[in-house]
């Protein structure tokens, strides 16, 4: 299951009974091999909005450790799904000055909502340990894995997308090296905070399906950098503003980006987006577009669906 946002968290971005009580239902009878956990932020000014859970600070250890409990004692692994909102941020929520890669408006925002600032070295330095510090809390409250979360026009978004990256130091907009040199520092730093054995994944944009922005030709070469720097999986979606492709309502309509990332890397690669039966998803493995098959709003709409999938097939 991969993560879809429920906004549960409380007014701290601690996990609440609801929280729990929800996971623990979609979860229920272990048919779920992998629950990812929605996108929580790892520090206050990159939060995207009221009710998101937190994974800024230690005092959210516990309730991590709560909900990754729940999701364990249905005898489900659990990831949890790291994220800086960047220039779309939300102002009240994040109580911070909205920052980006570039001082240039989101293409999310549709011209409304304030211009970002851009970030200096300095800060990107930090946002680099609040990532690996997250990772760590994540670690320490029982999950099994964490995901860094690049797509869907958030920060690291931002930084790869020639779309709002117009910066000209190292982390410049104009090479793909200098786009995905962040991507590269956090997943470094994650490793070192996590260890060697802790399995990280990163959950890419692989193509923003806007001129002028992020293609699949980027993301094979970027897939290759983040195997190469630690990750063992890469999580692939699309869009950078919304997570359906424009073209296509095919069942695993990303299928036409994981298909090449998966050929080019050697780690696991997960592909999501509108699988909503299980002879789609046994398809899809069957002609190795990916490794791992994520199926969100439907198990959102039935909870019973991983179980009743599991008895369709077997």
């Amino acid at each position: 299951m991969p993560p879809v946002a429920t906004y549960l968290a409380d007014g701290s971005g601690e996990v609440t009974d609801a929280s729990c009580a929800h996971y623990g239902k979609l979860s229920a009878g272990g048919y779920i091999g992998l629950v990812v956990t929605e996108h929580s932020y790892v520090s206050p000014e990159g939060k995207a909005r009221e009710g998101q859970l937190s994974t800024a600070d230690d005092r959210t250890v516990a309730g991590l450790a709560r909900l990754a409990d729940a999701i364990h004692r249905s005898g489900c692994k659990v990831m949890a799904q790291i994220i800086h909102a960047g220039g779309v941020a939300h102002p009240a929520a994040a109580g911070a000055e909205i920052v980006s890669a570039s001082a240039v408006p989101m293409p999310q925002a549709n011209g409304s909502g304030p211009l970002p600032r851009e970030l200096a070295t300095d800060e990107i330095a930090r946002i680099v340990g609040d990532f690996a510090n997250a990772a760590a809390r994540v670690k320490q409250a029982g999950y099994d894995a964490v995901e860094i979360h690049a797509a869907h026009g958030y920060l690291l978004s931002q930084f790869y997308s020639p779309l709002t990256n117009r910066r000209a130091d190292a982390y410049t907009g104009s090479t793909l090296d200098g786009r995905i040199r962040l991507h590269l520092k956090i997943i470094r730093a994650v490793r070192d905070a996590v260890g060697e054995t802790f399995q990280v994944a990163i959950r890419l944009g692989a193509c923003d399906y806007r001129e002028g922005g992020a293609a699949i030709e980027d993301s094979v070469a970027a897939a290759k950098a983040f195997e190469a720097a630690g990750v063992d999986l890469i999580d692939v979606s699309g869009g950078f503003c919304v997570y359906t492709h424009p073209a296509s309502t095919a069942q695993g309509y990303f299928a036409e980006l994981s298909a090449p990332i998966k050929a080019a890397v050697s780690v696991p690669v997960a592909l999501a987006g509108g699988v909503n039966q299980p002879q789609a998803a046994e398809r899809l493995l069957a002609e190795q577009k990916a490794d791992l098959i994520g199926v969100g709003r439907a198990i959102l709409q039935n909870p019973a669906w991983a179980k009743e999938a599991s008895e369709a097939l077997a």
